[in-house]
């Protein structure tokens, strides 16, 4: 199955309620999620057809412009940034530990997208905004030389945009650095 995911990013809560609201009644769109986060941050994920996800993320940002802090269209998202997306992914304690930190999480989809493209790495964990002060964390899993190459070219479009905050690859991670991740 190909995926169509959009992912937006308002510093307004009250806009980014009333933008989600237009978005879903815009386009025959399904809706991932909806929510705030840290520091008064609203964040929309869509799924469907390509065409109208990107409908309905042109719509938002062209009629919240002055709110959008991130908005990112994955027309062929790979399966299993979705699945991570959605806490359902299923990734092994091994190799090296690739980790890319973004200031948004539309960033961090697009960072792990790019990621698990690039090279043979798996995506560990993605968490976006929650108790991070609305940052983004992909944390991706492989060969050394893979999670470097899969860093570097997933922290491009952040760092492209200024919303990078870090990388980081662990060649040999500490057996406790696993039970704490």
């Amino acid at each position: 199955m190909i995926y169509s995911v959009g992912v937006v990013e308002l510093k307004s809560i009250a806009k980014g309620i009333e933008a989600c609201d237009d978005a879903l009644k815009s386009a025959g769109i399904k809706l991932v999620t909806a929510h705030t986060a840290c520091p008064g941050k609203y964040e929309i994920v869509l799924t469907g057809e390509l065409a109208d996800v990107q409908t309905a993320v042109d719509r938002i940002k062209a009629g919240y412009e002055s709110s959008v802090i991130d908005a990112v269209m994955l027309g062929r998202i790979d399966e299993s940034v979705v699945y991570a997306l959605l806490g359902t992914g299923t990734t092994e304690r091994k190799g090296a530990i690739g980790i890319i930190e973004t200031f948004s999480a539309a960033s961090a989809v697009k960072a792990a997208d790019t990621a698990v493209k690039t090279s043979d790495v798996e995506i560990y964990d993605l968490r976006i905004s929650r108790g991070q002060g609305g940052k983004g964390v992909v944390i991706v899993v492989g060969q050394v030389s893979d999670v470097t190459a899969a860093v570097e070219a997933g922290s491009r479009y952040a760092e492209s945009q200024g919303l990078l905050h870090g990388t980081s690859v662990l060649a040999n991670p500490h057996p406790d650095v696993w039970e704490h991740l």
